[in-house]
């Protein structure tokens, strides 16, 4: 059996046309209405996917649908992707798959900058990012190199500024996240954070989710949730942990107070629809959608030493076979059929406070034992 876990934000905010309708879940529909019709006026188009877009019914919206999620880091004037998730939905808008591509992924890059002659090499995915702070070029660097990797058609794209999504955390003052085991911050100061459940005010929050390196215990590895992928699941707190303040705190049953929610998405998310596709039509569509039960996929890779580093290498033999048959079903819906002949793949994240040991393949996993 499929391993259901929490998806990350960015899936979230995908699934529900920039998280809208996770915050008003439980409102009056008067409220919600409201919500979706701001929502549509305030999320930014941007086209994301270039010539690499999948032909899509607008006015008939079914599945199966291939959406791809860039989270992005905005520093110093420049945009950068360090984070890349392809979102399917099945044909009948029932079921949900989330592929994360590692960072390190080791690929062929298109273009891999000035150094390079602008020419094609093998690098980590996340360099496909790095070639120029226009962030024009690396966007559709990206999204080339997604493409060539995967051979996957996207039907709609989204980008989502996660630390500035993160400024939510000051309407709600803190929020309560989780380490399983205690980290020291590498980001200059050395705050330490215990291991267990406490609350973090946003510039704490921050420096917690942004942590990779402090994620190398042996129980990391043992659970799966070394480096980036330790990241993620902070990540995922995170966000779970932000819609349940802003929630408690009435911000979903109060127009006023909503509309500061939904300021506060301007210039954080931008989607790519298809023409005459609106969010608030997307979001009508896949209202059944429920965040908390998406299948998170890895990769079948493993770290190697390459010629750049450390990476994630999908290896010749059974994880390329694996690998090729992922591609295959995200462009052909047969997601469940591929989950059932690969369960090693589907990602375990354990519960908040201590991570769990990844499952033999073929044996089911209770979706109560996993994290959000």
């Amino acid at each position: 059996m499929a391993v259901k876990s929490g998806a990350p934000w960015w899936a979230h905010l995908m699934m529900y046309a920039g998280g809208v309708t996770m915050v008003v879940a439980g409102a009056t529909a008067g409220i919600a209405q409201y919500a979706l019709h701001t929502a549509n006026n305030t999320i930014e188009a941007e086209d994301i996917l270039g010539d690499n877009r999948a032909e899509m019914d607008v006015e008939d919206i079914s599945g199966p649908l291939n959406i791809l999620v860039l989270g992005v880091d905005k520093q110093g004037g420049s945009t950068r992707s360090d984070t890349m998730i392809m979102v399917h939905v099945n044909a009948d808008l029932t079921e949900v798959s989330m592929v994360s591509l590692p960072r390190d992924l080791y690929v062929e890059i298109p273009d891999c900058g000035p150094d390079w002659g602008n020419n094609t090499c093998f690098q980590k995915l996340n360099h496909a990012a790095s070639i120029s702070d226009d962030w024009d070029v690396t966007r559709a660097n990206v999204v080339d190199t997604i493409y060539n990797l995967t051979g996957v058609e996207f039907h709609m794209g989204a980008t989502v500024d996660f630390e500035g999504f993160m400024d939510l955390v000051d309407l709600v003052e803190e929020i309560e996240l989780c380490p399983w085991h205690e980290i020291t911050s590498i980001h200059g100061d050395n705050r330490v954070f215990p291991e267990g459940c406490n609350y973090y005010n946003k510039e704490e929050a921050l420096d917690l989710i942004r942590q990779r390196y402090p994620w190398d215990d042996p129980e990391d590895y043992e659970s799966g949730l070394w480096g980036d992928y330790g990241r993620q699941a902070m990540q995922q707190q995170a966000i779970k942990a932000l819609i349940k303040e802003l929630k408690a705190d009435g911000y979903a049953s109060d127009p006023t107070r909503l509309t500061q929610v939904l300021e506060g998405l301007e210039g954080k998310l931008t989607m790519d629809l298809p023409d005459g596709l609106s969010a608030v039509d997307l979001a009508l569509n896949l209202r059944d959608l429920n965040p908390e039960d998406i299948t998170s996929i890895r990769v079948p890779a493993t770290s190697q030493e390459t010629e750049v580093g450390s990476s994630e290498v999908i290896a010749e033999g059974e994880q390329q076979i694996a690998a090729d048959a992922l591609w295959e079903a995200l462009q052909n819906d047969t997601m469940t059929e591929w989950i059932a002949q690969y369960p090693e793949w589907v990602k375990q994240t354990g519960n908040n406070t201590a991570p769990t040991t990844e499952e033999p393949a073929g044996e089911e996993t209770s979706s109560e034992a996993t994290t959000d």
